[in-house]
């Protein structure tokens, strides 16, 4: 259990840190890398999506049908899929659900850059994601893991973090729309948890989609310009192109700081590690001063306090206590009509 592991893989276990799962056991199960867009493919023609917005406005994204694989284990079972909807870009999205419950609520898992997808083949994981009777549905965003192939090498999530933005939000979004046309969820009761990078997507998203009922961020990053001009995390060698207007006036409409106050999830909580510096202390600041009136701000001032709250999962009970409460019903409705063919 997370309990018995030492500090660091336990939080990789939490968190899904990709650098730190490299030490974990084999994959349960490893998806053939996606291939080379193709231009005989025509399926995504006529395909827009505007970047410069989290809202599916002025998008259309085609979703091809998913390609499937099922993992039967006791008390739960792994679903990983092959969705698509933008030409060049298939996205693993592992769906985990308890046997127990015939229509459970679902917690969406974003993890920030670079996460891959290996936290969601751990049994581990799955095991406690799933034991409360709650369905766990994970993804990485775009241009991470095996979302990033077929580009030059300079071309990465930061240098490119309008598309990374725009098109991961888009992505949650379609998701859901998948999610609900399933009909063996109940998407009445839908909580996202996200981290890092992954957090400010899904702040993005839950400020233009009802849908998220919950939204737990964890350490979100925002506050572009200085983010970009002190964060440790960006390259010094690129910095200089970051903090340019021109880079900076890209990723303008896609600030976390002014989609916070947006918010639409009924319940929402900012989890702050003050002790990490990859988000400066000044932009943790203004981010927790953008909070929509209500939050709940967890801060965590060491590692000592951080192991605490979120070894053996301690830090779900938060989320999965808010989509108890909340209201099922059997409206899924979508603010998109882009769903599954």
């Amino acid at each position: 259990m997370i309990g018995a592991l030492p500090f660091k893989l336990a939080r990789a276990f939490t968190l899904g840190v990709a650098l730190l799962l490299t030490r974990t056991a084999g994959a349960q199960f490893s998806p053939a890398p996606p291939p080379a867009s193709d231009p005989s493919d025509h399926r995504f023609d006529g395909v827009e999506e505007n970047w410069n917005s989290p809202a599916l406005t002025n998008c259309h994204l085609l979703p091809v049908r998913p390609l499937s694989f099922l993992t039967d284990r006791p008390g739960y079972t792994v679903e990983l899929l092959q969705v698509q909807w933008r030409r060049g870009d298939p996205i693993d999205l592992y769906v985990m659900k308890p046997k127990a419950v015939k229509r459970p609520p679902v917690i969406l898992y974003l993890y920030g850059y670079p996460t891959d997808t290996d936290i969601f083949k751990r049994v581990d994981y799955q095991e406690l994601v799933t034991r409360d009777g709650f369905a766990a549905v994970g993804f990485v965003s775009a241009l991470t893991g095996h979302r990033y192939h077929d580009r030059p090498m300079k071309q990465w999530f930061l240098s490119e973090l309008q598309e990374s933005l725009a098109t991961s939000a888009h992505d949650l979004q379609m998701v859901l729309n998948y999610l609900a046309a399933r009909d063996d969820l109940d998407m009445n009761r839908v909580g996202v948890f996200a981290q890092g990078s992954g957090a400010s997507i899904a702040i993005l998203a839950s400020a233009v989609d009802p849908r998220i009922k919950v939204l737990e961020a964890l350490d979100p990053w925002g506050d572009w310009p200085a983010w970009m001009a002190t964060s440790p995390f960006v390259p010094e060698d690129e910095r200089p192109e970051y903090v340019k207007p021109e880079f900076l006036s890209k990723v303008a409409g896609l600030e976390p700081l002014e989609w916070l106050p947006k918010i639409q999830a009924k319940q929402f909580r900012l989890d702050d590690e003050i002790f990490d510096t990859n988000t400066p202390k000044v932009a943790q600041e203004k981010l927790r001063g953008a909070a929509p009136a209500g939050t709940t701000v967890e801060l965590y001032r060491n590692r000592e306090e951080f192991k605490a709250a979120f070894q053996e999962g301690q830090n779900l009970k938060w989320i999965q206590g808010k989509l108890a409460l909340s209201e099922s019903g059997a409206h899924t409705g979508a603010p998109s009509s882009q769903a599954p063919h």
